[in-house]
């Protein structure tokens, strides 16, 4: 058995074993969600609605189809965070972690499964870094859970009560699962702007990518030894983008609803409410207020953001932040009459401008089939809902209009298609179809198409 075990995964590329360990966790997570023990007394959670809140806790998206406060035990509440910390810093680095623990050599098929997990492009430091990633959350997390506990012991009648929110509320923020246990997202605390704070802070580690936090930490550690340090052309485009990003989602939510929806409110309301909502779309899918209440342009404007998503080898979805602005750098660069896209005094690869075209293509033609599809078999919902519900699944972001529960059985499927694709990425996902790469054998000759 375990020789013909290995002789399968012999043929599979390292993105296709990938893939089989989140549908592993996938199975894995749907039977704990239906065990007694995770249910509340006299609740029976049916089988499609605990696989579809499985791909979405493993896949972080948040989107669900029953309501955790009154579905989960308290058991069931610390086994969801799990889920969704397997599903935030991904089974490769919680199962390099075991390995660790047990003792066992990190090998070359292993590094290599590494790689394809986080998105990497070179073997070395694959260990390191996911020993890094996982000490460097799991302590945010801590600290997010102290800190939120802390503050809402003015909130809920029992400390144990205002830490267990706490705990499972830094866990969503920093996976950017979108998940919670208080029945309402953070709708409670829409005028709390210190929890809100907390929660974008906790957001933005989450959905910035775990390479750039590294970088950061060895940032401060030169800083300290007075020594030189430069940041990745990665690093800068993440960084200026996703602030760019959060920047132009604030102003437009802004915009947007200053005669419609914060026409009643003071300018410090619909700031955090921009704002918050601005940093949650890209990922987190957390909420101060319902979604159906914004006006159609903001919800088309969330749908955008939840396209993009978040960055690279970060806990979020989409087409990721590097993918849009190095796209929208070539389509610029082209216009002016350049060959070359130049971004803080470095080129980008041309590979990298293909691969980013490949990504929005792709992303745009799985998600455009995917409202196609779901106009069809889901006809009482509008196109708005319906395109909105799509970006969500895809963004991992778990933001929804409300129709999530009345979706059919076929509808349910597209979306954890979606989600899953979200999670592992679009190269991830050609990657599955396509199987090792081969070398070519012959060339034809090349001939010029005319474009556009």
């Amino acid at each position: 058995m375990k020789k013909n075990l290995g002789k399968l995964t012999a043929r599979l590329s390292s993105v296709q074993i990938i893939v089989l360990y989140y549908l592993s966790a996938i199975i894995v997570s749907t039977f704990l969600l239906m065990m007694p023990i995770t249910l509340k007394e006299e609740v029976k959670l049916p089988f499609i609605d605990a696989l579809f809140t499985a791909v979405s806790a493993v896949s972080v998206t948040g989107l669900s189809t029953i309501s955790l406060q009154d579905t989960l035990s308290y058991p069931g509440t610390f086994i969801m965070a799990f889920i969704l910390q397997i599903g935030g810093v991904g089974v490769m680095t919680l199962g390099t972690f075991v390995w660790l623990i047990l003792g066992k050599k990190i090998g070359l098929k292993e590094r290599m499964l590494i790689m394809a997990d986080q998105n990497q492009s070179a073997l070395s430091g694959m260990v390191s870094l996911l020993r890094g990633v996982l000490v460097l959350i799991v302590a945010i997390e801590l600290i997010g859970a102290i800190i939120l506990g802390i503050h809402f012991m003015d909130y809920f009648p029992t400390w144990q009560e205002a830490f267990l929110q706490g705990f499972f509320a830094s866990v969503s923020a920093t996976t950017n699962a979108g998940f919670d246990i208080t029945g309402e997202s953070l709708i409670p605390f829409a005028h709390d702007y210190f929890v809100q704070t907390v929660n974008i802070l906790l957001i933005i580690v989450g959905a910035i990518g775990f390479p750039v936090l590294l970088e950061f930490r060895e940032y401060f550690a030169h800083r300290r030894k007075k020594s030189q340090f430069r940041f990745t052309l990665f690093t800068k485009i993440a960084v200026s983008t996703f602030a760019a990003l959060l920047v132009f989602g604030t102003v437009f939510i802004f915009i947007f609803e200053s005669n419609q929806l914060f026409a009643d409110k003071t300018w410090h309301e619909a700031f955090f409410y921009s704002a918050f909502h601005s940093s949650s779309t890209r990922s987190a899918g957390l909420s101060t207020i319902d979604i159906n209440e914004f006006s159609t342009p903001t919800q088309l404007l969330f749908c955008l953001l939840m396209f993009i998503g978040a960055s690279p080898s970060s806990t979020g979805g989409g087409i990721r932040t590097t993918t849009f602005t190095i796209a929208l750098l070539a389509i610029i660069s082209y216009a002016r009459g350049n060959n070359t896209i130049k971004v803080f005094n470095r080129e980008i690869m041309p590979e990298d401008i293909v691969k980013s075209f490949i990504v929005i293509t792709t992303a745009f033609l799985i998600c455009g089939f995917s409202v196609i599809f779901m106009t069809f078999i889901e006809p009482s919902f509008s196109i708005k809902e319906i395109i909105f519900e799509v970006s969500s699944a895809f963004g991992t972001t778990g933001l929804s209009l409300g129709i999530t529960p009345e979706l059919g059985t076929l509808g349910k499927s597209v979306l954890m298609v979606l989600m899953f694709i979200g999670r592992i990425g679009i190269f991830s996902f050609l990657f599955m179809l396509r199987g090792k790469p081969k070398k070519e054998k012959f060339h034809y000759s090349r001939e010029r198409v005319i474009i556009g």
